[in-house]
């Protein structure tokens, strides 16, 4: 028999503290950012009032200072190429691994999963030495190398879920006179919408947030991400903006969190979209 959850209301307040913990910091920087920097180390769980609230002068004063409104659209532009690409080349690669399933797949497919246990560190600076010789220090460039390090976990979750379709859907549209691309772009991917959905937020949290791989892979002249133009913020000998900081952390997280509450029903639907067969 399947065991009940005792006591509900306790195990309500316990995973209630526990979502509390997550939230905590964003709440702080939050409040952080609409106080005088004098107050931010001083007062720092305290909320705006009187002297300390400076409305939104730090967030003026970030945006002037790290030149974001560029950063966000260079963040735009590496985020929405890179998963692009990723979603496109490892659903099709994935289709292809388990529909062929021969001895070459499967070798293909244990290489994927390799990629996903090697550790960032073992290849960040050969990394950074090969994109400026191959010109991947670019935002197009590094589409490419995000699709690298993301086509582990893509492959993976669109493996499991390809596994779960069935074959004689897409062998009735190839009868019917069907190409391989057209049964795979109107019979395999809309079938595929739940997983492709949450691989994109997945892999959109990623590179958004991400600050080590542009930092080591662009130009730094001529191209800088936000989570990498905040980081101008601190001067000389250690010395930090703390109010410029908290505003552009603020306007960096909006647009992440606002896409992750409208997209967060299809994150599950498309982890467990595979679980049947596999």
């Amino acid at each position: 028999m399947r065991s009940k959850l005792r006591h509900p209301a306790v195990w309500t307040a316990v995973f209630a503290l526990v979502s509390l913990a997550w939230i905590f910091p964003i709440i702080l920087v939050v409040i952080n950012s609409f106080k005088s920097k004098a107050y931010i180390s001083s007062e720092t769980f305290s909320l705006p009032t009187g002297d300390m609230f400076v409305g939104l002068e730090n967030y003026a004063r970030g945006i002037d200072r790290t030149d974001l409104i560029a950063s966000f659209g260079w963040t735009v532009v590496v985020t929405v190429g890179s998963v692009a690409l990723i979603l496109l080349c490892t659903s099709m690669c994935a289709w292809w691994i388990v529909r062929v399933n021969n001895t070459f797949a499967k070798t293909i497919y244990l290489l994927f999963l390799f990629n996903m246990i090697v550790p960032f560190q073992m290849v960040m600076f050969p990394l950074s030495k090969i994109a400026d010789t191959l010109g991947l220090n670019t935002p197009w460039g590094l589409w490419v190398v995000y699709l690298g390090f993301g086509a582990g976990l893509a492959v993976f979750i669109f493996t499991g879920v390809v596994k779960s379709l069935p074959a004689e859907i897409e062998e009735a549209a190839m009868i019917d006179g069907a190409s391989v691309p057209r049964t795979f772009f109107t019979i395999v991917v809309p079938m595929m919408k739940p997983s492709i959905v949450s691989v994109a937020i997945l892999q959109t949290m990623w590179i958004w947030n991400d600050f080590l791989l542009p930092y080591l892979t662009l130009d730094m002249r001529k191209y800088k991400t936000m989570s990498i133009a905040i980081q101008y913020l601190k001067g000389g000998y250690g010395s930090v903006d703390m109010g410029a900081m908290m505003g552009c952390l603020v306007l960096a997280i909006i647009p992440i969190v606002v896409f992750y509450l409208f997209c967060q029903k299809y994150i599950i639907a498309g982890v467990t979209a595979g679980a049947v067969k596999g």
